[in-house]
């Protein structure tokens, strides 16, 4: 047998750096050549880890959540001697590229460091729940308990065991050679439901009451978090509120979708809005444009690269829409639905999730009556939209209902003045509530 080191790879880029959100496979797992072993993170996109061997798991050396540097050793395998050297063989690169996953196999002196089993298999969830408790009643003593050895169980008992929130030393060993199995698993399981029983509702109530969750900030969570927490720090935001009179947009989009929805898809106020904002930065081009600090410099873009604020499973991303002054309505709305669908989805590609200009951001039906959009770093401003409320106004002297809109946007007051951001908005305001200037 042969042991092989799978190192996390050089993923290009000039990245230096990536955050393993997700094992695929623990210790003891067969796997395949070009299997998936692990998902990483880089600044926005997850990228798959695979294997270059076939072989068993010995050891994952990286746990979930943990930041590493190109070059480091994550796992281990072991490969049987006759097929790691014609894995060699037929790809040498496999072997001596450092920009691979393959590695030297290590010094028969390593093998001990090698082997060790890590203290909780890596899993993909991000949670770990911790339950404040009542002590039950004294365990049976685990075959190694008193000494400083671990207690001894297959990866799929320490798996099940961390689902449970079970400590394994407290669990009584009946396997050979002191090993726990699942039925002592179970055994133990089952002998702290009859004292959960025994000491009644009441304790159980208070335990629920008192129960603590530990969910841990990894993987795309903890990209939100850097970034809103650059932008806030770097940028000194400021908002400005307006609202607007959008009754002849939706009756203007009404009629558009009576008469092509069927053939050209349906359209969401979205385009609209889209429309607007390309078409006033022709007059404010300091808002199309994004700001390098470090350096001290403006960088003015003529393309409008279109940021989408999009919620998915895993948190807020910010896909692209490329060139969005050159799109119609229609081609608008597709695609705003295929890049949100790609990123909800986990299709979003790293190049789809970079080089926006401005970014527009809606919370839809929950959109509220003002918000304070934070800016997509190092941009300059966001537009956001909130809710359209029908309600009572005074039009052309009389009280009538309109349906009213307003938009709650955040500038960059660094390099955008409170006097042009107005203006800006004001613009837009103009093209919302006289549609067929849209069209001009």
């Amino acid at each position: 047998m042969t042991i092989q080191t799978i190192k996390m790879p050089d993923i290009g880029e000039g990245i230096a750096e990536v955050e393993l959100v997700a094992w695929h496979v623990k210790v003891g797992d067969d796997v395949a050549e070009d299997q998936i072993l692990a998902d990483v993170m880089t600044d926005k996109a997850t990228v798959e880890i695979p294997s270059h061997v076939a072989g068993t798991v010995l050891s994952l050396d990286v746990t979930v959540g943990q930041v590493v540097a190109v070059g480091t050793k994550i796992i281990h395998i072991e490969v049987p001697k006759d097929q790691a050297e014609s894995s060699s063989l037929a790809n040498p690169s496999k072997a001596t590229n450092n920009r691979q996953l393959a590695s030297a196999a290590p010094p028969v002196g390593a093998l001990a460091e090698i082997t060790k089993v890590p203290a909780m298999p890596a899993v993909a969830s991000a949670k770990a729940t911790v339950q404040a408790s009542v002590q039950p009643a004294a365990p049976q003593a685990n075959s190694v308990a008193g000494s400083d050895q671990r207690p001894v169980a297959s990866p799929a008992v320490r798996h099940r065991a961390a689902e449970l929130g079970i400590d394994l030393s407290k669990v009584g060993a009946t396997g050979p050679a002191g090993r726990i199995t699942q039925a002592d698993l179970a055994a133990y399981s089952q002998s702290n439901s009859t004292l959960d029983s025994t000491l009644g509702n009441k304790n159980k109530g208070y335990e629920r009451l008192f129960a603590v969750e530990s969910i841990p900030v990894i993987g795309l969570r903890r990209k939100i978090a850097q970034k809103m927490q650059e932008a806030k720090r770097r940028i000194p935001h400021f908002t400005y509120v307006e609202e607007m009179d959008v009754t002849e947009l939706e009756a203007f989009r009404d009629a558009l979708n009576q008469e092509y929805s069927a053939t050209r898809g349906k359209l969401t106020v979205l385009p609209f809005l889209i429309r607007a904002m390309v078409l006033a930065v022709r007059e404010f081009p300091e808002i199309n444009a994004r700001y390098d600090d470090d350096a001290g410099v403006v960088t003015r873009y003529a393309a409008v690269h279109l940021g989408l604020a999009t919620q998915t499973s895993g948190g807020l991303m910010v896909p692209v829409i490329r060139h969005a002054e050159s799109l119609d309505f229609w081609a608008c709305a597709s695609a705003i639905r295929q890049t949100s669908e790609a990123a909800r989805n986990g299709k979003a590609s790293r190049d789809d999730l970079t080089g926006s200009t401005l970014t527009i951001t809606s919370l839809g039906a929950l959109g509220g009556i003002v918000s304070t959009p934070v800016i997509n770093h190092p941009e300059v401003a966001i537009v956001g939209t909130n809710r359209i409320v029908e309600r009572p106004v005074i039009y052309k002297g009389l009280i009538a209902a309109r349906k009213m809109m307003n938009l709650s946007s955040s500038f960059d007051h660094r390099v955008v003045d409170g006097m042009n951001a107005a203006q800006f908005i004001q613009r837009i305001k103009r093209y919302l509530e006289c549609p067929g200037t849209l069209l001009v």
